[in-house]
């Protein structure tokens, strides 16, 4: 019905609304439209009044009410009196039945929502509604209440001043209220009073007082719903009061503005006292009060922060020094009642630090935070002095106990944890703090080190630990001046102990700073250790501080991880040994000899003992080999027997031993579990006996079930207990409430050894609990490692005993032992099934299932939680169905059977648990009853908490059944949605289930929820409703439910979910004050911008401008969009999920519509960057005022700043560094979007076309602007990535022209910029990893060319220079602040940036040398700066390739590398060195292979080397022993190393480079090795050394085989030409040798050289040849897969059709192919015919393969290499030499025949002509003169001269002209007789058909070059002739003096060409020419009047067109005269 009812009221709506939409629009405003509106608003009005009747639910009240004001907010207000009238008479009737009341109800809430809606129209009744609604209070019931009290909420809200009649009422019954029995109601009341105080002056004036009495008694009992509306109410009221302004107030009341001083001591006395009645004065009553309830003080706690943060940030500035006094003072001596126990003290304690960390962590900008810690510090300063009179005064003995040292403690307990969190958050950039010597913050914290408070020593140690992690510089110093200070002070026990928390803190960062401690710090530590454990038993006084701090330096030095500690190991297991006694025989002596006093002391050191052995095992587990295991065994089973022994002790000793023994105890349990339990199984029993004594101890009382239970339990399950347990922002003080009233929370002081652990995630500092409490945890864990390894008899025995145990308590004992055993059994079967063990026989299943019973219907929650899960994995371990369904049957029956709440829920879960664990038991019989049974339960309204865990069941079980719960999914649906409409929303936890089965009931339904059949429709609509009905709910969670359903919805039916209002709704609650809601709000807004980034973006500013009401005035939405609100939130928000989800929605908005919208994200960014610069504006410098040197460098830093109020009020460095990052990522993603981004022209031609249109390029200052606020500021990671910024810019943009000054580039105007960005991070205070990336963007900016000019260069030069001399320093000038790796990392940075710009100017010098000789310019300029420092840089290079060598040596050979470790590293930190070498290698490798191939190997001066470095290793003593190190190497071996060296380290890293070896890498090592291979010498060591020659082609050909990049492969391709040109001079030269030994006379017995000797063999694996025809083959292959026989079938030539490659592959194929042209010349004639076949099979098969037809008759790139080779291997000497010559010319003869069957249509003609041109132009006669194939080839030619392709007959004629000039009369002839008869006649047919084109042009033209090369051949008697063919021809194409102005462009030409050749045949055979003239006047004639025409013209044009060579385009690199 309810569903029908809200269906209807949506479709109302609809209406409505569309019809004022149109009454809107089109101003229907006539009489006749509105009457109708009224007569509908009539019947509408009726309808919706008359379903008040219909009982309607708690929505549906709601809705009906909303519509009724929607309806007359719109329409009329005539009837609304009526309306009113009719819901008031609803409220005043007297029927009380159950039925009637939820029309009472709806009557109330239609009351509250026409008074808001309508406001003022109705105030004249308002008097009687209230009174009204107030009376029907009296005798409401809780859920009457809670509505009533919004329902006023919603009155006042409307009302605003007009109600002021009704607020004295409104108060006092709102008062009432406030301290309901029901939560719910409290928190409408708090919501109530809240609207009230925004009129209602009295309260925050003259009823002040009571108000806040009001409140703290509301925060007793309270839940945290009710603590955050509370505090918000009494927050709000203070803080009005404090700054009311005397005019807000009405005139009659004479307002009291009340100081600050009197809010914070109302809120401070409610805090010190409680809830009890009092006046402000009279303290005195309160004597003798116990101790305050622990809700108070937290209520009181978050009422202090909503007190300040609504005061906000800049009150917060003014006023903290009053605030820090006043809150301090709340746990100092002068309320001793606070702080009289350990336990309120911390409790206090905590709730101070949290009222510190949410206002000054959450509401202060740096600066503020800066100067609040200068505040914190004075205070330190001031109760350091008052402890220093009290110390000093007489004895120290008698004053320790003295109350006023005591009563610091606290407060300084609470400033230096506060102080640590500020410098903490604040980073780097408190670097100026610690170094303002008035302040002297370092020194405050170690003056109280000495405290005598333990809590403070261990404050101060944490609050120095966060110095060190901020400031990573500081860690040394620090450790420095304390390890000093101990050593000094070893006699005091202050000093001894705090000094050593200092120490072991400070250690505790070194794993959260990168660049590390030097390495001696360990050794010094270490020392100081021994020292002080061997020097503990000298002096009885601090023998238990010199314990106890030995152990703890030891602990924590353990934490600095494997590579220190291994030099440790041997003294500290030593330790370890010495500390247990060896035999039971000694520890029997031990026992009966000490006393009291030496076993505390023998307790605590073994115990430290066992800390330091654990802490070893967690973070040293590289260092744990069996070996090590063994050493560590010998003294556990001593330790273990200790342990049964410790009762006996204690009883012998008294109560002095109980905290040493239970430390020794938890330490102990603790080491146990992290060894393998096979190392001490022999102890298990006794170990067993120990853990089972302690879980039944009869002093422990402490069940802390909400310490142990939560991680035994499963995540989900402990949503049922409400907001407990879940995380909360108010958690840090929140838990206190869950341990209970006896426990306190966890603080340092419990366990000093967590000084050097880390804190766990939300907390600032660790909080260990009490010992009592970690030893019952401990013991718990290890009762689950070793029960799970005992034998399984022993099992039943151990379990019975424990069953027994429960049984024999009673009472609040039998509970605390009922929940030490669940807890120690739940962690057994966890461990058992993570390890997949068995549980044993039947026989153990009795007890273990008694056990979880009993537990499964405990009264704790936690603890039936706890139990269902183990039930469900006891059934998981003894994985037998039937077992698990005689479970499953027990607690149907019982679900049937108890009546009673706690046996319900227990029972209900564990059907859901089994689910959980089985994946559905199987059958659907069981799934029905399972379902059928829960939905009763659910429906169970007698019982909130039957129904929320019955609902929360059903969840798991419709995840888990998957497919079997299809069947269920409608009436589930129709259930949950009926449950949505009728439970009461007071009932939040059951909502919340509620929520958690829809979610799961869509994720079951998945994308079947698209469909759009009407079921489906149907079940659509019911989640849209039940997310609806959730979103409304006032609770926070349930509104989180609501939207990770909306959020399930949109992702499988995204069409369904209406995006706009889903995004609203998230805008609404992005500031919600509850953390899960946040979350969820992010998490849905992360998935929703994934796919529609854009809209969303939009819907969210739509929404924000049509919202009326500022809804959140944290995050300003309207001006900086969606975008700019995430950004300020990451900035506020203080969880670390949380901004993670924020950083990750923001990058998906950025990839999706940075490009797009790239003004705003850039403005976005810079607002963020320069929100807390100190300069906002960056000068860019004008290029002209740069001569003035460097001084404008540093002016652009000093600009004055604009006081433009800025969106992003001072952002934390970690968003700066977000914004610095999403620069570089906008810039990447405009490298993807298109040129117009980083081309100026461009971008401005479409800025102008379209002005929405936006480009990267244009915003370049920006850009810089930003890089260079970010990269001078002081944070370090700031500095780091505006570093990173700035690189990126350089790189994208260095070759961008400015348009306005041609020649040079855009970037050339921002040089100052860079300049004095990068200045600063050569200072001498910058830390290395900043320093590197500096080097980085220098090597970028000077090898960019951007800077032409030699002194601009200079500028940034000179830093280089600068880091240049840091690193010729040596070793001894490097800084002690970091890791010796850290300057390795910095001295290779600075060797890298070097290398990087030597390698750019030495290719610039050759690019410019190449392309023009006589300029000069820029990369002279660069070469001349690094030609400088070469001889220095050179001898760096090498010593870092020498180290790099030695560090990648395998691990077998470690004993070979040098003691004390090479030029740039340390033998320790031999790791951390390596990723810096492998980081930087490759390119100093390049640069040190140019600089050798410059000197052409030659200046090696080895004396130099030795004396100018101070290095242990340089270039010229390598391979040498020390011993030898006087021997003077001659420059021979000196070059000899280094060539090994360099390819020895090129060979290793190109034969196995990682996948992610780095491309450049390997680029880099190819390039070094081609350098090295153009000189001569190294090119002899490889020529000569066949052996190594073939390794590296054997490497060379993997890399070809495994890097598909085609630039990797050419480079390898060049280096394989190299190798074997090497390989050709080598046997050039044995041959030239050879031949002058012998003299010339003994020629013919020559012995052979080259490969393949007598036999022609070549061996694989062996031959140099065989390595490059593989490699070749490869290439040839991957590009040609045709080429390989077995691919196309068979050897015989198929022609397919050919192919044209990419410009890369036919770049690759040319490459072979030069390379296979020269492979015969390495071998010897026999070799060289075992090569040769496969050599022209690949030549030809690549010109048959590629031959296309290209247009204008040009060659493709393959085919013009082929023809290049084959011209090179047919001239081969070998095809001549003797041995070889028969075996060539038949092999010739059969490539030649090959060619000739290739010929094909498809071919290219021209190319295969070309070819056998080669052939008879190449090869001695004998090859091609033979008839068959001589006839074949003329034939050829024939058939191209008759083609009637112009281009064919072009290049025909060019070919033949060749051929018939060749030498050889013998090879020509045959052509001549057979080609010229048919060329002159060919000639003779264009006399009548002149040329229409310039193509028939120049074949006419080449023709005629033919005949006239004929003449000049032809033998006397024939030349007549031919001259009296060929003369008429040419005079017929000569024109007259009249035609030659009208001809064609094409017969002006020929007639020029014909006229010259007239000219010039004529005289040389004048008498054939005479003769011709005199037979032909005409043609004479004709003669003659063209001369005459082209008398002048001649004159200028003396030289004829030649026609182009069409084989000659200009990509082509290859000489293309093959001829």
């Amino acid at each position: 019905k309810d569903t029908a009812a809200l269906m209807l009221l949506k479709i109302f709506l609809g209406i409505i609304l569309e019809k004022i939409v149109n009454v809107r629009i089109y101003n229907w405003l006539t009489y006749f439209r509105l009457s109708s509106i009224q007569e509908e608003q009539k019947k509408l009005a009726e309808q919706l009044i008359s379903l008040l009747n219909s009982s309607p639910g708690p929505p549906t009240r709601r809705l009906i009410a909303k519509n009724l004001a929607i309806l007359y907010s719109i329409g009329d207000t005539f009837s609304v009196y009526q309306t009113v009238d009719k819901c008031n008479e609803l409220i005043r009737s007297k029927d009380d039945s159950p039925s009637y009341l939820p029309t009472k109800l709806a009557a109330v809430v239609c009351l509250g929502y026409l008074y808001k809606k309508l406001g003022r129209i109705l105030g004249n009744s308002v008097t009687d509604t209230v009174g009204n609604v107030i009376k029907a209070m009296k005798n409401a019931e809780s859920q009457g209440r809670y509505e009533i009290m919004l329902s006023l909420q919603n009155i006042l809200n409307g009302l605003g001043a007009a109600a002021t009649p009704c607020h004295r009422d409104i108060y006092k019954a709102a008062r009432l209220c406030l301290t309901d029995r029901s939560m719910a109601v409290r928190c409408a009341a708090a919501k109530c009073l809240l609207e009230l105080q925004k009129e209602a002056v009295f309260m925050w004036s003259t009823d002040l007082d009571s108000v806040a009495t009001l409140c703290f008694k509301s925060f007793d009992g309270s839940n945290y719903d009710v603590r955050i509306a509370v505090s918000k109410l009494l927050g709000t009221v203070l803080a009005r009061a404090v700054t009311c302004k005397q005019a807000t107030a009405s005139a009659r009341q004479n307002v009291r503005k009340i100081s600050l001083d009197e809010a914070m001591e109302l809120l401070g006395t409610g805090f010190l006292r409680g809830s009890s009645g009092f006046l402000r004065a009279s303290g005195d009553i309160l004597k003798g009060i116990s101790s305050v309830s622990r809700d108070i003080r937290v209520g009181i706690t978050q009422a202090y922060v909503v007190f300040v943060s609504t005061l906000g940030g800049q009150w917060l500035e003014r006023n903290f020094s009053a605030l820090l006094s006043h809150i301090l003072d709340l746990v100092s001596q002068s309320h001793p009642k606070a702080i009289q126990t350990q336990m309120d003290a911390i409790c206090c304690r905590r709730c101070i630090s949290f009222i510190l960390r949410a206002t000054v962590g959450g509401l202060l900008g740096e600066k503020a935070q800066i100067a609040a810690a200068k505040e914190i510090c004075q205070a330190i300063w001031k109760l350091k002095k008052v402890v220093d009179v009290v110390m000093s005064d007489g004895n120290l003995e008698t004053r320790i106990g003295t109350t006023d040292v005591t009563s610091s403690q606290h407060v300084l307990v609470c400033a230096l944890h506060e102080l640590g969190s500020l410098i903490h958050g604040l980073g780097t950039t408190a670097a100026p703090l610690l170094q303002d010597s008035s302040t002297g913050v370092l020194d405050a914290v170690i003056s109280v080190i000495l405290h005598p408070s333990i809590s403070v020593r261990l404050a101060a140690a944490w609050c120095l630990r966060c110095i060190a992690v901020s400031l990573p510089s500081y860690v040394s110093p620090l450790l420095d001046r304390c390890i000093e200070r101990l050593s000094a002070l070893k006699s005091s026990p202050e000093a001894v102990t705090g000094y050593s928390f200092a120490v072991a803190a400070l250690l505790g960062a070194v794993k959260h700073c990168p660049l590390g401690i030097p390495h001696g710090k360990g050794k010094v530590i270490m020392t100081v250790a021994e020292d002080l454990l061997c020097s503990a038993s000298q002096n009885s006084r601090i023998s238990i501080q010199r314990t106890q701090a030995g152990w703890l330096l030891v602990a924590s030095l353990m934490t600095l991880g494997p590579a220190v500690v291994q030099h440790y190991l041997p003294r500290m297991l030593l330790l370890w040994k010495c500390v247990f006694p060896l035999s039971p025989k000694d520890l029997e002596t031990e026992r009966s000899r000490g006393d009291s006093f030496t076993w505390q002391v023998t307790l605590e050191g073994r115990a430290g003992a066992l800390c330091a052995i654990k802490t070893f095992v967690s973070y040293c587990g590289g260092l744990l080999t069996d070996e090590v295991i063994q050493r560590l065994l010998p003294p556990l089973p001593c330790a273990v027997d200790l342990l049964t022994r410790l009762p006996s002790i204690h009883k012998m000793y008294g109560n002095a031993l109980k905290t040493p023994s239970m430390t020794y105890r938890h330490r102990l349990y603790e080491l146990l579990a992290l060894l393998p339990p096979k190392t001490y199984e022999g102890r298990f029993c006794a170990i067993l006996k120990e853990l089972m004594a302690d879980f039944t101890a009869t002093d422990n009382q402490m069940a802390a079930s909400t310490f142990l239970l939560p991680p035994l339990c499963h995540q989900d399950d402990l949503l049922l207990l409400g907001p407990f347990l879940q995380e909360t922002d108010h958690r840090f003080i929140e838990e206190q409430l869950l341990l209970g009233s006896s426990i306190a929370g966890g603080s340092l002081e419990y366990d000093p050894y967590s000084i050097y652990e880390k804190a766990a995630e939300g907390d600032s500092v660790p909080k260990p609990v009490p010992p009592a409490l970690s030893v019952i945890s401990a013991a718990v864990r290890l009762f689950g490692v070793i029960f799970s390894h005992v034998a399984e008899s022993q099992r039943l025995q151990v379990l019975e005993k424990l069953l027994a145990s429960i049984k024999q308590t009673k009472g609040a004992r039998q509970q605390t032992v009922q929940l030490n055993i669940v807890s120690a059994f739940s962690s057994f079967l966890k461990h058992l099934a993570s390890c997949k063990g068995s549980l044993g026989p039947e026989e153990v299943r009795r007890p273990a299932l008694t056990l979880v019973m009993g537990a499964l219907e405990s009264n704790n929650p936690l603890l039936r939680c706890a139990a269902a899960e183990s039930l469900a994995r006891l059934a998981q371990v003894v994985a037998d169905s039937a077992f698990t369904a005689g479970l499953a049957q027990v607690s149907f029956e019982k679900l049937k059977s108890a009546r009673d709440v706690v046996s319900r829920t227990g029972h209900s879960l564990a059907l859901g648990t089994l689910y959980r664990y089985l994946g559905g038991i199987g059958s659907t019989q069981h799934l029905n009853a399972c379902v059928g049974i829960l939905y009763t339960l659910s429906q169970d309204n007698t019982s909130p908490d039957v129904q929320t865990w019955a609902l929360h069941s059903l969840s798991l079980i419709i995840d888990s059944a998957g497919p079997l719960y299809h069947v269920h999914v409608e009436p589930t649906l129709s259930l949950v949605v009926m449950l949505l409409l009728t439970v009461p929303p007071a009932y939040a936890e059951v909502h919340q289930s509620l929520g958690r089965c829809l979610n799961a009931l869509i994720a079951t339904l998945g994308p079947e929820l698209q469909g759009i059949k009407t079921a489906v429709s149907a079940l659509r609509t019911s989640c849209l409703l039940g997310c609806a009905v959730m979103q409304d709910n006032a609770d926070c969670l349930v509104q989180a439910q609501a939207i990770s359903c909306l959020q399930q919805l949109h992702m499988f039916a995204p069409r369904h979910v209406n995006l706009s209002s889903l995004v609203s709704c998230l805008c609404v609650n992005l500031c919600s004050s509850y953390l899960l809601l946040r979350r969820a709000v992010l998490a849905c807004l992360r998935q929703l911008v994934q796919r529609e980034a854009a809209e969303v973006s939009e819907h969210a500013v739509t929404f924000v401008k049509d919202c009326r009401e500022d809804f959140t005035p944290d995050i300003n939405i309207r001006e900086v969009g969606l975008e700019g609100a995430l950004l300020s939130l990451l900035d506020k928000e203080l969880d670390q999920r949380l901004c993670q989800d924020i950083k990750e929605t923001l990058n998906h908005m950025l990839t999706s519509v940075a490009v797009e919208k790239l003004s705003f994200w850039l403005k976005l960014c810079k607002d963020v960057l320069a929100a807390s610069a100190d300069f906002t504006s960056v000068a860019s410098v004008d290029t002209t005022q740069e001569e003035e040197g460097a001084k404008e460098d540093d002016d652009v830093l000093t600009s004055e700043s604009d006081e433009r109020s800025h969106p992003f009020t001072n952002p934390k460095w970690s968003t700066r560094v977000f914004a610095a990052e999403c620069v570089c990522k906008i810039i990447s993603h405009c490298e993807n979007a298109g040129r117009a981004h980083f081309d100026v022209t461009l971008a401005q031609e479409r800025k102008q076309r379209d002005s929405r249109d936006d480009f990267l390029v244009l915003h370049l200052a920006d850009l810089i602007r930003m890089a260079f606020m970010a990269a001078t500021d002081h944070s370090d990671q700031l500095r780091l990535s505006g570093l990173q910024t700035l690189l990126v810019i350089v790189r994208r943009f260095a070759s961008v022209p400015e348009p306005e000054f041609p020649g040079h580039v855009i970037l050339e105007q921002y040089q100052a910029n860079v300049g004095a960005a990068l200045r600063p991070a050569f200072g001498p205070e910058t830390p290395p990893d900043v320093t590197a990336k500096a080097c980085q963007v220098c090597s970028a900016w000077l090898a960019s060319g951007v800077v032409s000019d030699l002194n601009d260069l200079r500028r940034v030069h000179q830093l280089l220079i600068s880091s240049l001399a840091k690193v010729q320093a040596g070793k001894e000038a490097q800084s002690q602040l970091y890791n010796e790796s850290a300057s390795t990392m910095e001295i290779l940075a600075v060797l890298k940036a070097w290398a990087e710009v030597y390698i750019v100017a030495v290719e610039r010098e050759k690019n410019q040398s190449d392309a023009h000789k006589d300029l000069t310019s820029s990369a002279d300029g660069l070469l001349h700066l690094v030609q400088a420092d070469l001889g220095t840089l050179s001898k760096l290079w090498l010593a870092a390739l020498q180290d790099f060598a030695l560090l990648t040596l395998p691990s077998e050979y470690a004993s070979q590398l040098p003691v004390d470790g090479g030029a740039f590293y340390t033998a320790e930190t031999i790791e951390n060195a390596r990723p810096h070498y492998h980081n930087s290698w490759a390119i100093i490798l390049y640069a040190t292979a140019l600089w050798l191939t410059s000197t052409g190997f030659l200046v090696v001066d080895p004396d130099e080397g030795v004396t100018n470095l101070s290095r242990p290793v340089t270039p010229t003593t390598m391979c040498q022993d020390s011993s030898s190190r006087a021997a003077v190497k001659s420059p021979e071996d000196v070059n000899t190393d280094i060539f090994h060296l360099t390819l020895g380290i090129s060979v290793e890293f190109l034969c196995s480079p990682r996948s992610d070896a780095a491309m450049e890498n390997i680029t880099a090592c190819l390039h070094a090795l081609q350098a090295f291979f153009d000189v001569p010498w190294p090119r002899s060591k490889i020529g000569g050394d066949q052996e190594l020659g073939v390794e590296l082609l054997n490497v060379l050909h993997r890399l070809i085989l495994t890097r598909e990049s085609p630039d990797i492969q050419l480079a390898t391709l060049e280096v394989v030409r190299q190798i074997l040109f090497a390989a050709q001079e080598h046997v050039r030269e044995k041959r030239r040798s050879a031949e002058v030994d012998d003299g010339a006379a003994e020629k013919e017995t020559l012995p052979e050289f080259g490969e393949g000797k007598d036999t022609g063999g070549l061996v694989p694996g062996k031959s140099l040849v065989f390595a490059t025809l593989e490699l070749c083959v490869c290439i040839l292959v991957r590009q040609l897969p045709q080429l390989n026989p077995k691919v196309t079938g068979s050897p015989a030539v198929k022609a397919g059709k050919p192919q044209l490659l990419s410009e890369c592959g036919s770049r690759l194929v040319s490459a072979a192919l030069v390379i296979l042209s020269d492979i015969p010349s390495v071998c010897s004639p026999e070799g060289s015919v075992s090569v040769l076949p496969t050599i022209l099979y690949l030549t030809i098969g690549v010109l048959r393969e590629t031959a296309v037809k290209l247009p204008d008759g040009q060659l493709p790139l393959t085919v013009a290499a082929s023809l290049q080779a084959l011209k090179g291997i047919l001239s081969s000497p070998m095809a001549r030499a003797e041995k070889s010559q028969i075996a060539w010319t038949e092999l010739l003869r059969s490539a030649l025949v090959t060619v000739l069957d290739s010929w094909d249509p498809e071919l290219d003609e021209v190319s295969l002509l070309t070819a056998i041109t080669v052939f008879i132009l190449s090869t001695s006669p004998e090859v091609t003169t033979i008839e068959c194939l001589q006839k074949r080839c003329i034939e050829k030619f024939k058939i191209a001269l008759d083609s009637k392709d112009p281009v064919v007959q072009l290049k025909c004629y060019q070919l033949l002209l060749s051929i018939f000039q060749y030498h050889n009369r013998a090879v020509s002839y045959p052509y001549i007789h057979s080609l010229a008869p048919s060329i002159v006649g060919k000639l003779q047919e264009t006399e009548k058909t002149k040329p229409e084109n310039s193509a028939e042009l120049q074949v006419i033209q080449e023709g005629i070059k033919v005949v006239a090369a004929l003449i000049a051949i032809a033998e006397e008697e024939h030349r007549a002739y031919l001259v009296a063919c060929l003369l008429p021809l040419l005079i017929s194409f000569l024109l007259d003096e009249n035609s030659l102005g009208s001809a064609t462009n094409s017969a002006r030409d020929l007639h020029e060409f014909a006229l010259q050749n007239v000219m010039q045949i004529g005289p040389q055979y004048s008498s054939v020419f005479k003769k011709l003239m005199a037979s032909s006047p005409t043609m004479k004639a004709r003669l003659e009047s063209a001369v005459k025409g082209n008398q002048e013209s001649i004159k200028v044009k003396t030289t004829p067109k030649h026609a182009k060579n069409p084989g000659k385009s200009s990509s082509i690199q290859l000489k293309t005269n093959f001829l």
